[in-house]
C-alpha cells in the first residue's frame, strides 16, 4: 500500500489551497475563517456536536447487559480489585470470551465517583467518543500529510499541514462526519458498548504519541513518549480485541508510507508491537477457559462467503442511509429455504449481497483510478477492509452483523470517500464541503433521534422490535418489564408467542413461569420450571445462565414449605453448576433455616475461599459467624466485604449492630458516620445515627440527624412531583 507520488508539487498544492473566489477572502469573513481554521475551534465544534447528538441518552436507564456490568459485576465495586480484573473475562457466566479488563476499570472509575447514577456512566461514554473524534482529527491530519509528503520529516510536514489547509480541512470533515454518524449509537449511547470507544481512544492516542516523539531530539523525552505510546497501545488491546487491527494499520503505515523515520526506529517499533502482542496473549491466559459458542451447523465456505457479502452490503447501507438502526441485526435466515414464501420474505438479504459486491467493485475502481486522491483512496479502502475482515463472518462471532462493529471500519470508508472527492475540479470543492456539512446536520439529527431510543428500557425494546429485530432476548426483556409493572396481559401475549417460536429458550420459559406464578397458577408454573430443569442438560450448550430455572423452582418449593425438596433441587443444580453464587447462597440460607448456621458455613466458606473478591460471599460469611457468636471472625469478614464495595453499607450496618450489642456506642457512632459518608442521601442512615446519638445522650445532635431525614424526604417528594 505504497503512497503514489502526488501529481502536483508542494507549491502547486499551496496555490490551490489558497485559491478563493475573487482572489481573497472578504475582510468581514476573515476573522471567522481564521477562527474556523484553528485546531482549538475545530475540536470545540467536534465536542459540541458529539455531546449534543448523544444528549438524549445521558438520562437513560440501564439496558440489557448494563444490569450485570453496572450492578452485579463484582469487579467494579472497589479499587482493591484492580489487579483481579485481569484474571477474569468481562462476563463471569457467559459463553463469550471477551477479555476486556480496561472496560471494567473504566466502570470501576465511574462507580467510585457516581455510585449507581447512570448519568455518570453515560457521560463517560460520550466523552470517550468525543475524545476519540478529536484524536482522529489530529491523526488523520498526520496520515493525509504523510500520504503526499511521506519523505519529509515530521516537523516539515507539520508546516505543510499549517500552510496547506486542504489537509486539515479533510481531516476535520472526516472526523466531524464520523463523530456525528448514528451508526455508532450502540457504542456510545449503550453503556456496555464502551469497549469500542476505549480501544479507539487509546489506540489513536498511542499512534499520535509515537508521531509526537519524532518532533523531539532529546533522548529522555523521546523515550518517555515511546513508552507512553506502548502503554496506550496496551490499554487499547486490553479494551477490545479490535485494537489488533489498529496495530496492524500502524505497522503498514510505518513501513509502506512513512519514509522520514529511520529504519532502525521503525524496526524497533515493530519489535515493541510484537512484545505487546506477546504480553497481551499471556494476560489472556489468566482467566479460566470456558466453553465456546456452539458451532453453526452447515456454515461451509460458500455460506460464509455469502454472509461476508451480505454483511458488507448491510454495513454500506448503514453508512450511506442509516434509517433502520437496531440491536440484534442479522443477515442470516436459517429457514429461508423452507418454502417459497419464506424465500420471498428473505429475498431482501440477497440485495445486501449485491450491495456488498458493488462496494468491493467501487473500492477496486477507486484504487486503480489515477489521480491525486489515489493514495487516499488506497489507504481508506485498505483501512476499511482490514477492519472489516475480522467482523465479516470469516470466523465465528456471536452475531452475523452489529452496528457498533463499524466503529473502526467506518473511518476507512470515509477516508476513501474523501479520496474520491479529491478528483473533483477545484471550483466544486466548496459545493462538496457544503454537501458534507449538510450531511453532518442530517446525520446529527438522526443520531439525536436514535439516542432517544436508549432513554428507557421499554422504549429501547419496543423500538428494537418495531425496527425488525426478531431476537427472543428482546421479547423476553420487554415481557419482564410488563411483568414488573403488573401488565400481565401484555406480558402473556409476548411470552406465549415466544414459547411458540423459541420453545427451548430458557429465559423466555423462566419469565413465563414467573408470570404464571404471579397470576396464581403455581402448579402450571412449577410444571414449566421442572420441564425447563430437565432440558438444561441440552439447552446449557446453547444458552448461558440455564441454572435460573432450578433456582426459581427451589424458591417455589421453599415458599410452599417444602424445604427438603428445595434442597434436593439445589444440590443437583450445584453439581451441574458448581460455582454459581446464587445457587450456593439459597442453599446455604435453607440449610441455616433448617439445620442452623453451622450446616451452612462449609458451603459459603468454600465459595468465599475460592472467590475472595466476592462481596456477597464475604457478607454472608460475616452474618453466619455473627450468628455463631464468633464476633472476631464476623467483623473480619464484614470489614472485608466493606472493602470489596466502596458504596456498600450493609456490612458497616451489621458491625454497628454488633458494637451496640457490645455497648461500644462510641465505636458504633464512628462506624455509622462512615456509612453515611458512603450513602449521604439515604434517610435510613441518619435514623440509625439518631438512635445511636440518643443512647449517647447527645439529644441535640440526634434531633439534627432527624431534621436531615425530613429534608431528604421532602427533597425526594419534590423531585418525584417534578418528574410526574
Amino acid at each position: 500500500m505504497r503512497a503514489s507520488t502526488p501529481p502536483a508539487t508542494f507549491n502547486d498544492f499551496r496555490r490551490e489551497s489558497s485559491h478563493v473566489r475573487g482572489g481573497q477572502l472578504s475582510v468581514s469573513m476573515a476573522p471567522v475563517a481564521r477562527a474556523f481554521r484553528t485546531d482549538w475551534f475545530r475540536c470545540l465544534l467536534i465536542a459540541v456536536i458529539g455531546i449534543l447528538v448523544h444528549s438524549p441518552a445521558l438520562q437513560g436507564q440501564r439496558i440489557w447487559d448494563d444490569h450485570y456490568l453496572l450492578n452485579e459485576n463484582p469487579f467494579i465495586k472497589s479499587p482493591t480489585l484492580i489487579l483481579e480484573t485481569f484474571r477474569h473475562y468481562l462476563f463471569l457466566d457467559s459463553f463469550s470470551a471477551h477479555y476486556r479488563p480496561v472496560q471494567n476499570l473504566s466502570f470501576m472509575f465511574d462507580y467510585f465517583f457516581w455510585n449507581t447514577d447512570e448519568l455518570g456512566f453515560h457521560l463517560t461514554n460520550v466523552l470517550l467518543h468525543v475524545g476519540s473524534a478529536i484524536l482522529l482529527y489530529f491523526l488523520l491530519g498526520h496520515v493525509i500529510a504523510s500520504l503526499f509528503f511521506g519523505r519529509l520529516p515530521v516537523v516539515m510536514r507539520d508546516r505543510a499541514r499549517t500552510r496547506l489547509t486542504w489537509i486539515s480541512n479533510t481531516a476535520f470533515l472526516i472526523s466531524l462526519v464520523w463523530g456525528a454518524h448514528p451508526v455508532h449509537s450502540g457504542a456510545v449511547d449503550y453503556i456496555s458498548g464502551r469497549a469500542d470507544s476505549l480501544a479507539f481512544f487509546f489506540a489513536a492516542a498511542g499512534w499520535l504519541l509515537f508521531i509526537h516523539a519524532q518532533r523531539f531530539s532529546g533522548r529522555v523525552i523521546r523515550i518517555s513518549l515511546y513508552v507512553s505510546a506502548a502503554a496506550s497501545a496496551m490499554l487499547a488491546l486490553l479494551s477490545r480485541e479490535i485494537a489488533c487491527i489498529w496495530i496492524f494499520l500502524f505497522i503498514v503505515h510505518l513501513f509502506w508510507i512513512e519514509k522520514s523515520i529511520p529504519l532502525r526506529v521503525r524496526l524497533a517499533a515493530v519489535c515493541c508491537c510484537l512484545v505487546l502482542f506477546g504480553f497481551y496473549a499471556g494476560l489472556r491466559r489468566l482467566p479460566e477457559q470456558r466453553p465456546s459458542l456452539p458451532p453453526q451447523a452447515g456454515w461451509s465456505a460458500p455460506v460464509r462467503s455469502m454472509l461476508m457479502a451480505r454483511a458488507l452490503g448491510d454495513y454500506a447501507r448503514l453508512m450511506v442511509f442509516p434509517a433502520n438502526l437496531h440491536m440484534e441485526r442479522s443477515v442470516f435466515e436459517p429457514m429461508m429455504w423452507r418454502s417459497n414464501s419464506d424465500w420471498r420474505k428473505t429475498i431482501g438479504l440477497e440485495y445486501l449481497s449485491i450491495s456488498g459486491l458493488s462496494l468491493l467493485a467501487v473500492f477496486f475502481l477507486g484504487v486503480i483510478k489515477k489521480g491525486r486522491g489515489k493514495a487516499l483512496r488506497l489507504f481508506g479502502a485498505s483501512w476499511f477492509l482490514a477492519a472489516f475482515l475480522p467482523i465479516s463472518n470469516i470466523v465465528q462471532l456471536n452475531a452475523t452483523v452489529a452496528e457498533h462493529w463499524l466503529y473502526l471500519p467506518s473511518v476507512g470508508l470515509l477516508i476513501f470517500l474523501a479520496g474520491c472527492a479529491f478528483e473533483l475540479p477545484l471550483r466544486h470543492h466548496r459545493t462538496a464541503t457544503a454537501i458534507v456539512l449538510l450531511a453532518v446536520t442530517a446525520l446529527g439529527v438522526r443520531s439525536f433521534v436514535r439516542s432517544g431510543d436508549w432513554a428507557t428500557e421499554e422504549t429501547f425494546y419496543k423500538r428494537t422490535l418495531a425496527a425488525g429485530a426478531t431476537s427472543g432476548r428482546v421479547a423476553a426483556n420487554l415481557a419482564q418489564i410488563y411483568v414488573r409493572r403488573g401488565d400481565y396481559t401484555a406480558a402473556e401475549k409476548i411470552l406465549r408467542h415466544l414459547m411458540d417460536t423459541s420453545p427451548d429458550y430458557p429465559t423466555g420459559r423462566n419469565t413465563f413461569a414467573a408470570l404464571l406464578s404471579l397470576q396464581g397458577k403455581k402448579a402450571e408454573a412449577e410444571a414449566l420450571l421442572a420441564a425447563t430443569v430437565k432440558m438444561a442438560a441440552q439447552t446449557r450448550r446453547d444458552y448461558p445462565r440455564t441454572w435460573w430455572a432450578a433456582l426459581t423452582l427451589a424458591q417455589f418449593r421453599h415458599e410452599a414449605k417444602d424445604d427438603q425438596a428445595a434442597l434436593a433441587i439445589l444440590k443437583d443444580a450445584r453439581q451441574a453448576y458448581p460455582n454459581v453464587w446464587d445457587l450456593i447462597k439459597l442453599e446455604a440460607e435453607l440449610r441455616r433455616l433448617t439445620q442452623g448456621p453451622t450446616a451452612a458455613l462449609p458451603l459459603v466458606e468454600k465459595f468465599a475461599r475460592e472467590n475472595w473478591w466476592h462481596c456477597g460471599a464475604a457478607l454472608a460469611l460475616g452474618r453466619l459467624y455473627a450468628q455463631k457468636d464468633d464476633a472476631g471472625r464476623a467483623e473480619a469478614e464484614l470489614r472485608r466485604a466493606s472493602r470489596l464495595d466502596v458504596h456498600n453499607t450493609e456490612a458497616l450496618h451489621l458491625i454497628v449492630i454488633m458494637r451496640l450489642n457490645q455497648d461500644r456506642v462510641d465505636d458504633a457512632c464512628e462506624i455509622q458516620r462512615s456509612a453515611i459518608a458512603r450513602q449521604p442521601d439515604q434517610p435510613s442512615q441518619y435514623i440509625l445515627l439518631s438512635n445511636i446519638l440518643e443512647k449517647m445522650g447527645r439529644t441535640d445532635d440526634a434531633r439534627a440527624a432527624l431534621a436531615k431525614v425530613s429534608r431528604l424526604r421532602a427533597l425526594a417528594e419534590t423531585s418525584s412531583g417534578q418528574s410526574l
